[in-house]
């Protein structure tokens, strides 16, 4: 009885020195090695083979006995297996990875993207089988995700080799679509070489890269479910497309200079505006300092010289932008390190696959030489212009994504251009970002000089996804462009749902089963086009992931637009309404996997939230699980006059925050010097009538105010106090501008103000700011720094939130704390916080993968609107 396998011999494979013959095992072909024989076998001979090695040549007499022999000891010839595959399998070259495992263990079969995700069935020796199970798990390519392998044995059918089949819609199950990915370095490599075909082709992409959720109209994904489908492949690329060793095997948005997308430059009726390479003349309008909008992959972008004032000042006036800052696209790693200060953990969060805009502390501007050594790279002028981010300590850099991105800055040889681009969304202040090509000139025509646009439509607007690093973890600040629509893994089964989200910062949410997909970024719900993004979005969602929502959720808030939204949406489904703070800390729970029997300690600090209680809520500690919370403690009420003139004018909250800690308007307090005199007397009289708040237990309402416990209106009255912003012209600017001053003057941390604790028997415990900013009102008249202001402002809030995780946990026995809301946006506030409850022995949950702010809160919504 012949120990082995029996197979014949087809072919020696090239190169490999000669070690490798493909072999014909039972009409499946694997690759064997031949290295012990005493000589290559020649095609058509037999071989017996051990443990994947050809051990000795044999006639095909023998190859028959070998055969019957392994039918003697019980060795079934064949196996055939099913393995159904979900996760993100598609669109990240999984199906070219089944076939090539099939391929290089023998194994005959087939694969298929369907819309539950991807199947395959494998045929040949059982050992085989097995290890194409264990292959599929461990060594699928760096896109892909898989979340579930399910295998099971089904009849033999016999045939050779292993096929790539049509996609088809089974109607079960679910799979998840692919962000879009930043260019490759293997396609860069091509796009920069002469001698590639697809050398400056502003469109290469592979299996690896290139665009994914933006171009995808529905799944299975197909490049005819794509808005590639437009575009036929040439016979160059269709020869690469079908060749299972190529990188583009498969790869559905491949192209070429042949088969499209073409790029033009045009003016405001549409009209091309150069013969010329239209990358290379955009370039050249960008160095003399015009405004071009450039299509990108989720929506067009304005882009100018970002070192040229002239043009950046240009571009905020056309935009309407106030004083928000510009992102900045780099050329590459060497510009950003003599623009900002890059840690390793920055570096891999700029440089990787999802690219988004990261903010970053500035270098001095301009740099000293020591400085730029420091940094590794020449002694230049370490600037942009001022009008980039006015008054603001960080930078927010990206690098290029797409080969467009890259091309725009110029490869070697090409005529200088800059090395620096504002890039920021193609539209109006407010408005969804533009899409459609039509579209953009209209409604960029006033804030553009030329377009630069290509002929593949965007199915999906995606602005780009902000993030920065805190505490040596990624902090996403708006998830967007590379990161949507990943879904987010739930710790428990929901029903189908829809949830609406929060006003600022929109993204809805829907979720089925131990899965929740948020939407991309869609902005804040203050005009009728941005309220229409959000329909559309919704239903996309739907499309792709094929939740029917049964029940809407949406924030308690009874004038949110996303709430009526949600109303008008409901179309006589259930419609629940979430306290807003408690949805924050839910949000966080849920995406670190607590379960929905336990319970935390949530810390939810944000600008605004509706109270059940008519209050304006914003500095709260919840005991909180899922299906309900307690107020533990909040920040001491003050009068919140106006509203949004309030939050406009931080001044006006210092005022009110004076008021209520008993401290005389001197006029030698910055806010007092700049609140004009009819205001302050209105205000005066206000304030009067909303009643003394004493230690923060009053109402704080009556004469046209309304109470709040908001902790970033009070980041807001100690940044006018201090001196830094009496004025904003966008949301969370005078903290932003506070919290850069306190880095400047970190050891101050350890000497901080205090926020006194006031045990209330009936109700929350207050946190009293009024003390506090006694002490700031004093230091501020004597002369103290506004840096060191900012800094012991800081530790107090930190040290606050330590004291009241203690109370709680005194209480409760409770040790982890979920820190949510906007103002953990602060970098320095979280990173302290989380370093200070851990000293003192708490777990810390901090948002990783959601932003902190509203733009993470519908996920919140989801899990609470399941629970209750």
């Amino acid at each position: 009885m012949c120990l082995g396998i029996p197979g014949q011999v087809v072919e020696i494979v090239d190169g490999y020195a000669g070690q490798l013959a493909l072999v014909d095992v039972e009409g499946a072909r694997r690759r064997v090695n031949i290295g012990m024989l005493d000589a290559p076998p020649d095609p058509g001979a037999w071989v017996l083979i051990h443990l994947g090695f050809a051990v000795e040549v044999i006639n095909a007499a023998r190859a028959g006995q070998a055969m019957e022999g392994l039918e003697l000891v019980g060795q079934p010839r064949r196996a055939r297996r099913r393995l159904t595959v979900t996760g993100l399998v598609q669109g990240v070259g999984f199906r070219p990875f089944a076939y090539a495992t099939a391929a290089s263990l023998a194994l005959a079969g087939s694969v298929a993207n369907t819309t539950g995700g991807v199947i395959i069935e494998v045929e040949g020796e059982p050992a085989a089988v097995d290890d194409y199970g264990r292959q599929l798990r461990t060594g699928a390519p760096p896109l892909a995700m898989i979340v579930d392998v399910r295998e099971e044995d089904v009849p033999v059918r016999g045939g050779t080799g292993f096929t790539i089949e049509a996609s088809r819609s089974d109607g079960t199950g679910r799979t998840l679509a692919s962000p879009d990915v930043a260019t490759c370095a293997d396609c860069l490599r091509e796009l920069r070489d002469p001698a590639d075909r697809r050398h400056r082709h502003p469109f290469i992409t592979c299996t690896n890269c290139g665009p994914r959720f933006t171009i995808i109209t529905r799944l299975p994904y197909d490049r005819n479910a794509t808005t590639m489908a437009g575009f036929p492949m040439c016979p160059s690329c269709r020869s690469e497309y079908d060749n299972p060793d190529d990188r583009r095997f498969h790869a559905q948005p491949i192209a070429c200079t042949d088969c499209g997308p073409r790029l033009e430059l045009v003016d405001a009726a549409g009209t091309p505006i150069s013969k010329d390479d239209p990358v290379e003349a955009a370039r050249r309008l960008l160095a003399d300092g015009r405004i071009v909008a450039v299509k990108g992959l989720g929506g067009y972008h304005l882009a100018c010289d970002a070192r040229n004032t002239a043009a950046v000042t240009e571009l905020r006036r056309r935009k309407q932008r106030g004083g928000k800052p510009f992102a900045v696209m780099v050329a590459d790693l060497d510009v950003a390190r003599r623009l900002v200060t890059l840690t390793h953990d920055e570096e891999q969060l700029l440089a990787g696959i999802r690219r988004p805009i990261v903010l970053l502390p500035r270098l001095p501007s301009p740099a000293t030489p020591a400085a730029t050594a420091n940094q590794g790279g020449p002694e230049v002028a370490a600037r942009v212009a001022d009008e980039v981010a006015p008054g603001n300590p960080d930078l927010g850099l990206l690098l290029p994504y797409t080969p467009l991105h890259v091309l725009l800055f110029g490869l070697p040889g090409d005529p200088p251009g800059p090395d620096a681009l504002v890039m920021t969304s193609g539209n109006l202040a407010g408005e969804p970002i533009v899409t459609d090509d039509a579209e953009a000139l209209t409604r960029l025509g006033a804030l553009a000089d030329a377009w630069l646009r290509h002929d593949r439509p965007i199915r999906v607007p995606a602005d780009d996804s902000v993030s920065r690093v805190a505490a040596g973890a990624e902090l996403p600040i708006r998830r967007s462009r590379g990161y949507a629509p990943l879904p987010i893994a739930l710790p428990f089964e929901v029903p189908p749902m829809l949830a609406a989200g929060a006003d600022l910062k929109n993204t809805c949410a829907v979720g089925e089963g131990r899965y929740a997909w948020l939407s991309q970024h869609i902005g804040d719900m203050d005009d009728l086009a941005t309220i229409t993004a959000l329909t559309a979005t919704e239903r996309h969602l739907e499309e792709l992931t094929g939740v029917r929502p049964e029940i809407v959720v949406a924030d308690l808030h009874p004038e949110y637009r996303s709430s009526q939204w949600a109303r008008r949406h409901a179309e006589g489904r259930p419609l629940q309404l979430v306290q807003h703070h408690h949805a924050h800390i839910a949000s966080v729970m849920a995406e670190h996997g607590l379960g929905p029997g336990e319970q935390v300690i949530g810390v939810a600090f944000d600008g605004t939230g509706y109270g059940p209680d008519g209050a304006v809520w914003g500095g709260e500690v919840l005991i909180a699980g899922y299906k309900s919370y307690r107020r533990a403690a909040r920040l001491g009420y003050v009068p919140l006059a106006g509203g949004d003139a309030s939050v406009r004018r931080p001044y006006r909250m210092a005022l009110a925050h004076l008021h209520a800690a008993g401290v005389a308007w001197h006029p030698g307090l910055p806010p007092v010097r700049v609140c004009p005199p009819a205001e302050r007397d209105l205000l005066a009289r206000q304030f009067s009538g909303a009643g003394e708040t004493g230690a923060g237990h009053g109402s704080g309402s009556g004469g046209g105010c309304v109470p709040t416990s908001s902790m970033g209106r009070l980041f807001d009255a100690v940044a006018s106090l201090a001196g830094v912003r009496q004025h904003v012209e966008y949301e969370a600017e005078a903290a932003i501008g506070l919290e850069g001053l306190a880095y400047r003057a970190a050891g101050e941390l350890a000497h901080p103000y205090r926020i006194e604790v006031c045990p209330c028997q009936d109700g929350p415990d207050v946190a009293d700011a009024g003390p506090m900013m006694r002490r700031i009102a004093a230091d501020v008249l004597v002369g103290v720094p506004a840096a060191k202001v900012a800094a012991r402002f800081h530790g107090a809030v930190i040290l606050l939130i330590a004291e009241l995780a203690d109370r709680c946990r005194e209480q409760t026995g409770l040790d982890v704390v979920a820190l949510g809301g906007g103002v953990f946006q602060n970098a320095l506030l979280i990173g302290g916080a989380e370093r200070v409850l851990r000293e003192r022995g708490f777990t810390v949950l901090r948002p990783r993968l959601l932003p902190p702010n509203d733009g993470g809160i519908a996920l919140g919504q989801l899990v609470i609107g399941a629970s209750v």
